[in-house]
């Protein structure tokens, strides 16, 4: 009665390291050599919340930079609104901007399950009492439980359960941009919105940021990075200073999986293969690892069948709750300049605390 985890990412080993915290014995296998896909990664409250759940706080603290303050800006550097996040959340969860490498060595670091790269499984289908992996080089190998922690094109969900929803373009954006550069001067998560799109830096030390830029209203992004300077060109000084000062740049589609369901039989799906989002509200990672965590706690008292119909019972509601979210903030940014400027100091500190209230509480566990 073991699991094997496919995905070696963020919600693979997060995954892996919840059950290993409920001594249940997994395998991670990751068909690639790296996942430095993202570069960094914000991470809001409940993301810190649930890496304190695994264990990790004390070494989370050691990553990246607080973020203490979130503002909403104009194309033209009006500020619209601003949010004090340190307040909002408190100090035993303050949202952090870490580097994404840092962020996977944290993960694997004393890691109780071997992690198998590359290693590459091609299908799975739910067998009676477990799940049959097959794997690249046509060997085969029945487990207790898969979990699939393969990201938006799963090849757990496209085999075990053939009748789920795939992954779609993003109401917010066709595509993103990126990437790090040198700190233009700003202290806090900031973000830029106009015509063209948004343009948002988050510090993640003293002396870098990392940014992240999209079109919105579902407009493509090209993939030569001229795009960010066409669009983003008389954008306000701090935002021409990055521009000039590029590094590392990550082009990628922005895809949203919606799935009307995460389980079949002893096969089961976390993280984005689940439930990916435009990164609207920053959640991918926080219920990545809470999808772990509430998975490992089923697994943990022995009573795997139909764990996966519980699992999904259990995460449902919060999912939704940030796709919803996320689909509003989506159709605001595409609404005309003027009217989202005009709107936006009234709704928006309205919207950031009905996205963030409820993640603030517990997520429902077993």
């Amino acid at each position: 009665m073991d699991v094997l985890v496919v995905g070696g990412g963020i919600a693979g080993l997060a995954t892996a390291r919840a059950l290993r915290r409920r001594d249940v014995p997994v395998t991670v296998a990751e068909r690639g050599d790296t996942d430095a896909g993202g570069l960094a990664i914000n991470l809001p409250g409940n993301a810190v919340t649930a890496f304190a759940a695994l264990g990790l706080a004390d070494g989370l603290r050691k990553l990246g930079r607080t973020t203490r303050r979130r503002e909403y800006r104009s194309a033209r550097d009006r500020l619209l609104f601003a949010v004090d996040e340190d307040a909002f959340w408190g100090p035993e969860a303050r949202p952090r901007c870490v580097r994404r490498s840092d962020l996977l060595a944290l993960l694997a670091d004393g890691l109780d399950a071997p992690v198998r790269r590359p290693l590459t499984v091609t299908a799975v289908r739910p067998v009676p009492g477990g799940a049959e992996a097959t794997f690249a080089d046509g060997s085969r190998q029945t487990f207790g439980l898969v979990a699939g922690a393969d990201g938006v094109h799963s090849v757990v969900r496209a085999t075990a359960m053939p009748g789920a929803t795939g992954p779609k373009t993003a109401l917010l954006s066709a595509a993103s941009w990126r990437f790090m550069a040198p700190n233009p001067g700003i202290d806090g998560w900031t973000v830029w919105s106009g015509k063209g799109g948004a343009f948002l830096l988050i510090p993640v030390d003293d002396d870098t940021v990392y940014g992240y830029a999209s079109a919105t209203g579902g407009a493509a992004v090209s993939a030569d990075a001229s795009w960010l300077h066409n669009t983003f060109g008389d954008y306000p000084a701090p935002v021409r200073r990055v521009l000039d000062g590029l590094t590392d740049l990550y082009h990628s589609p922005v895809e949203e999986v919606r799935t009307g369901t995460w389980a079949s039989g002893n096969c089961v799906l976390v993280g984005d293969a689940a439930h990916a989002t435009a990164p609207v509200w920053a959640q991918g990672a926080a219920l990545a690892v809470e999808d772990g965590l509430v998975l490992a706690d089923l697994l943990a008292d022995g009573d795997w069948d139909g764990a996966g119909a519980r699992y999904e019972q259990l995460r449902r509601e919060r999912v939704t709750h940030v796709q919803a979210a996320t689909d509003r903030f989506s159709r605001a940014a595409a609404l005309p300049v003027w009217l989202r400027d005009l709107l936006l100091p009234r709704i928006g500190p309205r919207t950031y605390h009905a996205t963030y209230d409820p993640l603030r509480h517990p997520f429902p566990t077993p």
